[in-house]
């Protein structure tokens, strides 16, 4: 797959821009701030419907605009696609294929499919387990379009839930002096009963979800490895263990602050006793059995701090180099080398999921090589380059190693220059 033609209308700093693409390697050179790595941005969010630089949607309309526009022209194979997205803040986002009627934004995941690096991905070693757990969720939403709606709607029950849960710690500290009671709760034993009913709806959610993820993690694991040695000299085992609550794999102090590292015991253990494996080759059924149990068992503690402790809103995915924890025992480099093989083992899964021929993931690499030393930005060029169709983004021609030939454009506060044809101007932002 290769996107041929990139137009953006309102889109960051860009009023208006079309760019005509193709395969094989395309460099987008300009020093930080003049827009280049907008471009890349604008096609992440076709395939992902997210930005990896903001969580909002309000920062990627230009100042004055009310939405913004980013369309794409891509070819699979035989065949040529047109996508969509409206971007409307504090609305709904709106897509289109083809030109046909307008449809919901998340319909549009899994046509174009990308795998974009860039510096923020060290937050997947080094971060918040909310990295890690957003890093497996975009990909399941790409590779299975249908999670995006199993995904929403276990964030709206989640709402729901702690809402519930909020309001009767409040009501029983107001009635009680901080009494511990269930039953002196708003309602008492109807708050109970409420809280059952969405036990179940969150169980029945979270269980798919889980069991997605848990077969994701299975996928990835062989392809994290091998990465891992294409990019280093293959002294060390990279491995990824899925660490589930619902299995009571994550302790409430450890998620409190949601940016602890594992816990002492996992140290020095194998990735299969530290993480859950229970969850492995279990349905939803099961799961959502087991999901329920664990619900029960933690309500007297839920509805002491008034939230849910369960679930896979707190989960992580532990990442081990060797017998160690990747985060706060990985060097800088071995840092920057798992996060690289987390994006390249995402790649290969997409490639085996291939349908058709032609079906290869576009790789996007923004503003990494000028991160990497003069090896690793050697291996990673030389793996990147075998795809159909690579963008990459660097302040200067000297970060671009000589693997990477083919076309350069020039980005600069007052156009997007190919050779000596000027492209359409953009604002400068």
């Amino acid at each position: 797959m290769y996107v041929e033609r990139l137009s953006l209308t309102d889109f960051r700093s860009y009023a208006q821009l079309d760019l005509e693409l193709g395969p094989g390697a395309t460099v987008l050179v300009g020093q930080n701030g003049v827009g280049k790595t907008n471009l890349v941005e604008a096609l992440g969010m076709l395939s992902t419907l997210s930005s990896h630089r903001v969580s909002s949607d309000a920062p990627l309309v230009r100042f004055g605009a009310e939405r913004a526009l980013v369309r794409a022209a891509f070819v699979r194979g035989t065949q040529r696609s047109a996508l969509e997205l409206e971007i409307n803040p504090g609305r709904a986002n709106r897509g289109r294929i083809n030109r046909g009627a307008t449809i919901r934004a998340r319909d549009l995941l899994g046509i174009a499919r990308t795998v974009l690096f860039a510096p923020e991905d060290l937050a997947l070693v080094k971060g918040d387990p909310s990295a890690r757990r957003r890093f497996l969720d975009e990909l399941l939403t790409v590779l299975l379009p249908h999670l995006a709606g199993t995904r929403a709607d276990y964030d709206r029950v989640l709402k729901q839930r702690n809402a519930l849960l909020k309001s009767a710690r409040s009501a029983r500290f107001s009635r009680r002096g901080g009494g511990t009671d269930a039953r002196d709760a708003s309602g008492g034993a109807s708050v109970e009963s409420t809280l059952d009913v969405w036990d179940t709806h969150l169980a029945q959610a979270g269980a798919r979800l889980l069991a997605a993820r848990a077969a994701l993690v299975a996928r990835l694991a062989p392809h994290l490895d091998a990465a891992y040695a294409q990019l280093t000299d293959g002294s060390k085992v990279a491995r990824a263990v899925y660490r589930s609550s619902v299995e009571g794999g994550v302790p409430d102090a450890e998620e409190d602050a949601d940016d602890a590292g594992p816990p002492p015991s996992s140290v020095g253990e194998p990735a299969a006793a530290a993480g859950s494996p229970g969850l492995a080759g279990l349905g939803a059924d099961e799961i959502a059995e087991r999901f329920l149990a664990a619900l029960a068992a933690a309500r007297p503690r839920e509805l002491e701090r008034g939230l849910t402790l369960v679930g896979p809103h707190r989960d992580d995915l532990e990442l081990f180099l060797g017998e160690a924890p990747a985060k706060g025992f990985a060097s800088h480099g071995e840092t920057w080398s798992f996060a690289l093989a987390l994006r390249l083992a995402s790649y290969y899964v997409m490639l085996d999921d291939s349908a058709v021929p032609g079906d290869e993931p576009i790789l996007i690499l923004d503003d990494v090589f000028a991160e990497l030393d003069a090896t690793r930005r050697a291996r990673l060029a030389a793996i990147v380059a075998k795809a159909e169709q690579v963008l990459v983004t660097a302040a200067v021609d000297a970060d671009i190693p000589p693997e990477l030939g083919g076309r350069r454009i020039r980005v600069s506060p007052g156009a997007v220059e190919d050779g000596d044809a000027a492209l359409p101007e953009h604002e400068d932002g």
